[in-house]
């Protein structure tokens, strides 16, 4: 019987990556039956001014899976992040980044193999925030500062809770992952020593769940302390969960450890749904000219298959693209020794040599 996935294409050059990495794995033989809906930028003048109508969202809670392109978020302004829409409205609440060495990518590091868990709904992306300006926000500044803090005129403020639930679950989640995917240690990452009765409640929280699992060996680090560790010794570290701002920031300088964000997957886990999207972004001003890399959103397919228990065909799929890699022929440009280097392939040649070398395999 099929997997039925809804697949959003995105913006950007998004659509193309997308159709990559649909060619691939549909190469893997899984039986895969896509709803195809369209979100981002493209669409918002067709709905309203919504980057993500309603529909959409329908689809996903009906198949309970999503594959998704990049989708392009303005800086600044009234436009609200897909990605971040998604998240709150499906209660995807456990944001899983590998980021994990394969032998040919250009980097000051060798096997690393990192897994970030972001707890993806609370935190300062909570998206409790007031202009400034704004009777709120000039409201909420007089309320502050009648008990004895101060919040400077001309200020936005954005509010950060963290809850206990919140963090239990996502601590919860990644001792499950942890025990299920034989990785050996979960490190809780915080800034407890400042922010006590946010950070310090997550540690805490933390710390309890860790006395439940006990058979997985748990530690926690400071977030400044433990960028500083990654770079200098990042084999010390496996599973690492944290806030939603940290585990943001800490997943790119880890994607930086293994080659940048071109081979960095991501999938987005709730207890009712999941979905799988690539760490980048949607690189508008490369969009139709068949030249990004697709290793990362291919890569978060392989995570999706993962998830549907197709682990036979992950592990083909992997391999693959490890081999690609490995080799180093057909690679797009930011794979190459040099950026501007004339034997690298496009995105849709990589999804070529990929599938070749599937068949290779079988």
């Amino acid at each position: 019987m099929a997997h039925e996935v809804t697949l959003i294409p995105g913006d950007g050059t998004g659509p193309e990556l997308s159709e990559a990495t649909r060619r691939v794995l549909e190469a893997t033989g899984v039986a895969l039956e896509w709803d195809v809906q369209d979100a981002g930028a493209d669409v918002m003048e067709q709905y309203g001014g919504n980057p993500l109508p309603e529909h959409v969202l329908d689809s996903i809670t009906r198949t309970g899976v999503a594959l998704k392109g990049p989708i392009t978020t303005p800086v600044g302004g009234g436009f609200r992040s897909v990605n971040v829409t998604l998240r709150k409205t499906l209660d995807l609440y456990g944001q899983v980044r590998p980021c994990k060495s394969y032998p040919g990518v250009r980097s000051r590091y060798e096997n690393v193999d990192l897994v970030i868990v972001r707890e993806a709904t609370e935190d300062l992306y909570a998206g409790i925030e007031y202009e400034e300006g704004t009777a709120h926000a000039e409201e909420l500044a007089e309320w502050i500062e009648a008990r004895g803090g101060h919040v400077p005129p001309r200020s936005g403020i954005s509010i950060k809770p963290l809850s206990v639930d919140g963090s239990r679950r996502i601590f919860e989640f990644a001792f499950d992952y942890a025990r299920r995917n034989g990785r050996r240690k979960v490190t809780a990452v915080h800034k407890a020593n400042i922010m006590k009765f946010s950070d310090g409640l997550w540690l805490r929280v933390a710390r309890e769940v860790a006395e439940e699992n006990s058979d997985v060996e748990f530690d926690d680090r400071i977030v400044d302390n433990l960028c500083m560790q990654l770079v200098q010794r990042p084999e010390e570290y496996d599973v690492l969960v944290l806030p939603n701002l940290y585990g943001d920031i800490v997943s790119d300088l880890a994607a930086g450890l293994v080659g940048g964000l071109g081979l960095a997957p991501g999938g987005n886990f709730g207890t009712h749904a999941a979905v799988f999207e690539p760490t980048h972004g949607s690189a508008p001003k490369y969009a139709g000219q068949n030249k990004v890399n697709p290793m990362a959103m291919m890569l978060s397919g392989m995570l999706m298959l993962r998830h549907l228990d197709e682990l036979e065909a992950a592990e083909r799929l992997e391999s693959a693209i490890a081999e690609v890699i490995r080799e180093g022929k057909n690679v797009t440009y930011d794979m190459k020794p040099s950026r501007d280097d004339p034997t690298a392939v496009g995105t849709s040649e990589v999804a070529d040599a990929i599938i070749d070398a599937m068949g290779a395999r079988v």
